[in-house]
């Protein structure tokens, strides 16, 4: 059986998300009348079956230290 990589996102891009469509339909939502939004940003994220991460996508952050792991190789094949 195939298992799938873990879904990871960045709990603050669901609240950017959502408050661009309650602006869409007209609504004015503002930050920190109700608290933090974060928290249940990444409480919708987990019910969805989603990791929410500060760093956002896991697979981006793979790419990053894939890509420094090559610049060190090389920066080091250089001395």
């Amino acid at each position: 059986m195939d298992e799938q990589p873990e879904e990871t996102y960045n709990p603050w891009t669901v609240v950017d998300l959502v408050f661009r469509h309650l602006v869409d339909i007209g609504l004015h939502p503002t930050l920190g009348s109700g608290g933090p939004p974060g928290g249940p940003a990444a409480d919708l994220l987990r019910a969805l079956g989603i990791t929410p991460t500060a760093e956002g996508d896991v697979r981006v952050q793979h790419e990053k230290e894939s890509k420094l792991a090559e610049l060190r190789a090389a920066m080091m094949e250089d001395r």
